[in-house]
């Protein structure tokens, strides 16, 4: 447990948000505090653009970056050594003199008609404030293509800001729809414009196994590919089209993991177990209870066909394919799943039978404990933990590991009442795969509908827990399950603007937060979306 994973709320009360509410900048998510003075900063050709201390270079070459496309401004960054020390930069980042309270996400921006100056302690605090910064500026600024005669003034104020929660993430399934490598960067791209530093990727499922694992080639070669898939319009009925092998490489993933470490996202990779591995084994049936045959599901939903517990081959297995995961991913948590396992088989298992009588196991509940258990013992002493959905609590939760509850926030309040990590995602607020609301004419969804303004109004921590109990909850997701979304542009359509909600949700103190302001810089904020092709689901009076 970290007591600093949540800012102390004594900075989210500051500034003075109601005396100009009409004039604040519209940025989200919402700093912690804003003040906003008179007068405004003119971006030019000419603009310094300094690094105060060799551990904001790379920022600030990054700056220069995000600034060129629109404004085809080709700033150098140059260092602020001591020879210019009299010469007042015009853009100066920095972690010299950093507030250390605000912690390693957070940082200081100060804009007046003269300089601008952005100070964090870390690279990461940097680089969240360079995303406000952004924002400061007009919304053409996120166009790919020059935007000649615009002024880029950015409003004089001084923000200070952090992060309420250390994980806010997106979960995007690409077991059910296969999605290319470049929308993948950028849905991480989007993800850390929002501030969001945690990317779920969900690989492996029944319906494909999306990830090479060099010792099971098979698992691509039969497990990434299915015969059909559910019609679009009438889930019940196939549609004859083979789907696939989709999957991505080695190679790949590690492009994909750099990309999203330069912008302070961390890959999370999910890979099942000991559900919904239906595609595991079409590759590799001995894995099973039965022995097969079997191939990828071709309809959504839950296949009764698990991992055999009582196997001890299948234990090694999924070792060996962790042990390449790990190798592939840096992320301090692995995603293991441990959702809506059918257990028929295990009752009629003789190894699972004969694994429970040998461990003294009451029932199958504490069979799927005893598996994840040796999972989180193999991650931990490989220097990770465990993370899985709420179903891991079942049975009993192995001693290291973290839960994602998505089945409202009991098991998130239970685990956290047990002293272990948690990430809220109850899909009452947090999934994206439900409609953007009940209105005829929305896009085919899983069920139901999720407006904006529920989202909004989530509150991550629930209030049964105590003062101690509550830094257990270290943040927030969103999930996006693609059953039903075919394509990138379906993707984002599913998670704009509710991905700008939620990471408002995760980043600003609830005592900042109000719906109608929020609805307000959404206004302005789908003008950036609009800049950036974003394909997002526009404002409508159904979704308040």
């Amino acid at each position: 447990m970290n007591d600093k994973n949540q800012v102390d709320d004594r900075f989210c009360l500051a500034g003075n948000r109601g005396a100009v509410a009409a004039e604040t900048p519209a940025i989200i998510p919402q700093p912690t505090e804003l003040i906003l003075k008179d007068g405004a900063f003119e971006l030019a050709a000419t603009t310094r653009l300094q690094f105060g201390t060799p551990a904001a270079a790379e920022t600030a070459r990054q700056l220069a970056a995000m600034l060129a496309p629109a404004t085809g401004f080709h700033l150098i960054p140059t260092a602020h050594g001591a020879n210019t020390a009299a010469i007042q930069p015009a853009i100066l980042l920095t972690t010299a003199g950093a507030d250390a309270t605000l912690g390693e996400e957070g940082y200081d921006l100060s804009v007046t008609p003269a300089t601008v100056q952005l100070r964090a302690t870390t690279s990461a605090g940097l680089f969240y404030g360079c995303q406000t910064l952004l924002q400061l500026m007009p919304s053409a600024l996120f166009a790919e293509t020059v935007q000649a005669g615009t002024k880029w003034r950015l409003p004089a104020v001084t923000i200070r800001d952090a992060p309420r929660y250390r994980w806010r993430g997106l979960m995007l399934d690409c077991s059910r729809h296969f999605m290319p490598v470049p929308f993948v960067k950028r849905f991480i791209e989007l993800l850390a414009m929002h501030k969001m530093n945690r990317f779920h990727w969900h690989l492996t499922d029944d319906q494909g196994w999306r990830i090479e694992i060099k010792k099971y080639p098979e698992l691509t070669r039969r497990g990434a590919i299915r015969t059909e898939s559910p019609r679009p319009g009438n889930r019940d009925r196939g549609d004859g089209e083979p789907y696939g092998p989709f999957f991505y490489t080695q190679e790949q993933i590690r492009e994909i993991v750099d990309y999203a470490t330069e912008r302070h996202v961390v890959v999370v990779p999910e890979i099942e177990m000991p559900g919904h591995a239906l595609a595991a084994l079409a590759a590799y049936p001995e894995l099973s209870c039965t022995g097969g045959s079997f191939r990828p599901r071709t309809k959504w939903g839950v296949e009764p066909d698990v991992y055999c517990a009582g196997k001890d081959q299948v234990l090694q297995f999924n070792r060996d394919v962790l042990t390449e995961v790990l190798a592939m991913f840096p992320s301090p948590f692995i995603h293991i799943g441990g959702d809506e396992c059918p257990k028929e088989r295990w009752k009629e298992c003789p190894h699972c039978q004969a694994r429970m009588t040998a461990h003294g196991l009451k029932d199958t509940h504490e069979l799927q404990s005893w598996f994840i258990k040796q999972i989180d013992q193999f991650l931990a002493a490989n220097g990770r933990r465990l993370i899985g959905w709420d179903e891991i609590l079942e049975g009993g939760l192995a001693p290291g590991a973290a839960v994602m509850s998505w089945r409202g926030v009991h098991g998130g309040v239970a685990a956290a009442a047990a002293g272990h990590d948690v990430v809220m995602s109850p899909s009452s607020h947090c999934y994206f795969d439900y409609g953007q609301s009940g209105a005829v004419g929305e896009p085919e969804c899983f069920c139901g509908h999720l407006p904006l303004a529920t989202v909004y109004s989530y509150e991550p921590t629930p209030v049964e827990l105590t003062v101690t109990q509550r830094p257990y909850v270290i943040g927030v997701q969103g999930n996006i399950w693609t059953e039903y979304l075919w394509k990138p542009a379906h993707v984002e359509y599913a998670a704009y603007p509710r991905a700008c909600a939620l990471a408002e949700v995760a980043w600003t103190a609830a005592a900042r937060r109000e719906f109608g302001d929020f609805w307000r810089r959404m206004q302005l904020h789908g003008q950036r979306l609009d800049a950036r092709r974003v394909q997002w689901r526009r404002l409508s009076d159904d979704q308040r």
